[in-house]
């Protein structure tokens, strides 16, 4: 039974078109696995982004804990100083008999005044002393009945000296609260006490808060807000924006909660300064709503990419199966036209993928197939031809063809015919002439000697000496170390030629050829210089010119052309030709090469 399933759905299959076949085959590999990509990246999207958002929320109460410890430790550093201030002591502590005496004093200390307008964190400094010979002025108070029965002050006398931290009501700014840092001052010399109070500047900390994009509070021991960013908030209980159900502690914590009818998330974190006796809090609230805010975007922007992402699989897998299935359609009318005997079927290739092979193969065959065809009819009058051919090849090599020993016999006897006659500069000459066209024969596609290129150079001398006799000399210098380095034949006679052909032609005596080869450093220099008729700038400029542009040819240099490219091809750029010259002077062409190159 199940082999007779599989076998119907195979038949099935095979039936179907090639675009339907890839249709299923792309709702099958392509739009599932899309699908299940698309909602597993959407939902670990929305749910990096609510966890990014807690997180920055953290990082933003940390925040705002640090610079709020910053501002808090200048009162505190104020305190630490006037704790040991003699002067201040000596103020709280003397007994005065006039007005006039208290007024004197209170003008001669300005410490308060100091403080208050180099650290502007500080809003008041108040100092509550036991001195009833003292008058208030706002700044050193009395302490009458009513002081001692502030619940601050009783506990701030029970403490020796640690700070703590009240959200008070300022008589001397109109009752206006602020968060005070109080403080008992111990006056051991005199073995009394006073309670220092000094208000924080409301303004530095909302400046802090202001900055922070969620609801950010400062809350004291009481559960009084401080200090938020939401400036009405300020001097309300934190129960009445948080339910009381929800236990608020010191502990660093998050609470889920509902804030005003929101669900929300309430960040917790505790501040206590250094030597204080009481914390204060940190909250920050965050609305789910503005945490899922970005995770819904990219739950969205998922959605619609992983939509488009599927609507252009669909496009391109439809572009696709149409293109497909029309050259194989092509292809298939094609084969059908050639299987009915009609060999001008081709067809027009439009890729280089597998159909477009068999297309090109078919065209192939085609062409082939059609070649036999021809070849078969042609064959008797294509082998008569070829015979015809080939005969005629052969008569015109037999015909070409030299004997390069018949000609070197011929000079050999030439030139014993002249020594035996007494013509010794003959013979001499009509020997290097042998010497050189032997030597040009055998010049194949290798390398040889230096040494043997300049023995063919020196033949080539003799020859055009013996014409020119007095008119042309030659010195060689010669580098022992040169001799055996390998270069390629060909390459120093041409410059030797121009150097006799176009430096000395007109030199009617005393015309010379230098040349001279050295090896520094690994490297080959070799030089040819003439004390011949010069070349002026402007052609010396053509020529150089010449060298470097191949394509504008001078039919009298092609040979200097020849030797500069052979050797910038085989030893490098920087190895052609270098020509210089001073016309009426001479001519001096030279090159460097790679030793073992």
């Amino acid at each position: 039974m199940g082999k007779n399933l599989a076998s119907v759905m195979m038949k099935t299959i095979n039936s179907m078109k090639l675009r339907d076949k890839l249709m299923v085959t792309f709702i099958v590999v392509v739009f599932i696995p899309i699908m299940v990509v698309g909602i597993f990246l959407t939902y670990e999207l929305r749910d990096n982004a609510v966890k990014d958002a807690i997180e920055q929320s953290k990082m933003n109460v940390e925040r705002v804990k640090k610079r709020t410890a910053e501002v808090l430790n200048v009162p505190i550093y104020i305190s630490n100083n006037l704790q040991f201030d003699q002067k201040l002591s000596s103020l709280a502590n003397s007994s005065y008999n006039t007005t006039f005496e208290v007024v004197d004093a209170f003008q001669e200390y300005q410490a308060f005044d100091y403080y208050l307008h180099y650290y502007p964190e500080v809003e008041n400094i108040k100092l509550y002393i036991n001195n009833p010979t003292l008058i208030s002025n706002w700044e050193i108070i009395p302490i009458n009945e009513q002081v001692r029965g502030f619940h601050w002050y009783s506990k701030s006398t029970e403490d020796p000296a640690y700070n703590r931290w009240y959200y008070l009501e300022d008589e001397t700014k109109n009752n206006r609260q602020y968060l005070s840092l109080v403080r008992r001052i111990n006056f051991l010399d005199y073995k009394t006490y006073g309670i220092l109070v000094m208000t924080v500047n409301q303004r530095h900390l909302n400046m802090i808060l202001q900055q922070e994009p969620f609801l950010t509070m400062i809350v004291d021991e009481s559960n009084y807000i401080i200090s938020a960013n939401q400036t009405e908030l300020i001097g309300k209980s934190m129960y009445e924006i948080i339910d009381p159900m929800h236990s608020i502690t010191n502990d660093p914590t998050i609470i889920e909660g509902d804030i005003e009818g929101e669900p929300s998330q309430i960040i917790i974190d505790s501040l206590q300064p250094e030597m204080s006796q009481n914390h204060l809090k940190i909250i920050s609230i965050v609305t789910d709503k503005h945490i899922v805010k970005d995770a819904n975007r990219l739950s969205l922007l998922g959605i619609v990419v992983t939509v488009a992402g599927i609507v252009f699989a669909i496009v391109l897998i439809a572009a696709v199966s149409w293109l497909l299935s029309k050259r194989l359609s092509n292809l298939s009318q094609n084969l059908d036209r050639v299987s009915k005997g009609d060999l001008t079927a081709r067809i027009v290739v439009d890729g280089d993928d597998e159909i477009g092979q068999l297309s090109k193969q078919f065209n192939q065959m085609v062409e082939n197939i059609h070649q036999l065809i021809e070849q078969v009819q042609d064959a008797t009058q294509q082998r008569n031809l070829l015979e015809i051919s080939q005969k005629e090849i052969k008569l015109k090599m037999m015909a070409s063809q030299i004997n390069p020993h018949f000609l070197f016999n011929t000079l050999e006897s030439i030139r014993m015919k002249s020594y035996m006659k007494g013509e010794k500069e003959i013979a001499m000459v009509v020997k290097q002439l042998g010497k050189l066209m032997r030597k040009s024969l055998e010049v194949g596609g290798n390398t040889i000697p230096l040494s043997s290129e300049i023995e063919m150079v020196c033949c080539y001398l003799e020859i055009q000496k013996f014409r020119y006799e007095n008119r042309l000399n030659y010195e060689l210098a010669i580098d022992p170390l040169s001799e055996n380095i390998q270069i390629y034949p060909l390459i120093i006679q041409p410059l030797v030629e121009n150097a006799v052909i176009h430096g000395l032609e007109d030199k009617e005596d005393g015309g010379t050829v230098y040349i001279t080869t050295s090896v520094s450093d690994n490297e080959l220099t070799v030089i040819v210089e003439d004390n011949g008729c010069g070349i002026s700038q402007e052609k010396l400029a053509s020529i150089n010119e010449m060298l470097n542009n191949p394509n504008e040819l001078d039919g009298n240099r092609i040979g200097l052309l020849n030797v500069h490219n052979r050797l910038r091809l085989t030893y490098g750029e920087d190895s052609g030709l270098r020509i210089s010259s001073i016309e009426g002077k001479g001519t001096k062409i030279q090159f460097t090469l790679t030793a073992g190159g």
